[in-house]
């Protein structure tokens, strides 16, 4: 799924990453556990979360999201939206909850992950 039809799904405000409305993305995961991203992300999924802080930057950097969608309204701080932009990771913010986000993603095509890396 393109990064332009996520933001058409969520009704999502992109708020970096306009460079790259056509990059594809297939897996997602979701979490306010920045421990459950490293445990259970892979390379190049996108991260839906609560969590605004610049830890939820740094964990996508290490866990290899390429997306970063920030759910229930949220709009990080401008040091996120900089680092953000400086690691080229797209950020988003999406009115709907987690379990709402999660749901249209996947009733259009957007699978998580086993559990196992």
């Amino acid at each position: 799924m393109k990064l332009s039809e996520i933001v058409s799904i969520l009704n999502a405000k992109l708020l970096v990453g306009e460079d790259q409305l056509n990059k594809e993305f297939t897996r997602c995961g979701a979490s306010d556990l920045m421990s459950d991203i490293l445990a259970g992300l892979s390379d190049d999924s996108v991260l839906l979360t609560g969590l605004t802080t610049i830890q939820t930057i740094r964990t996508a950097i290490v866990a290899g999201v390429r997306v970063v969608i920030f759910v229930r309204g949220k709009t990080p701080p401008d040091d996120v939206i900089d680092m953000a932009r400086d690691e080229d990771i797209p950020l988003m913010s999406t009115p709907y909850s987690m379990f709402v986000s999660c749901g249209r993603l996947h009733a259009n095509g957007m699978t998580g992950l086993s559990g196992t890396r």
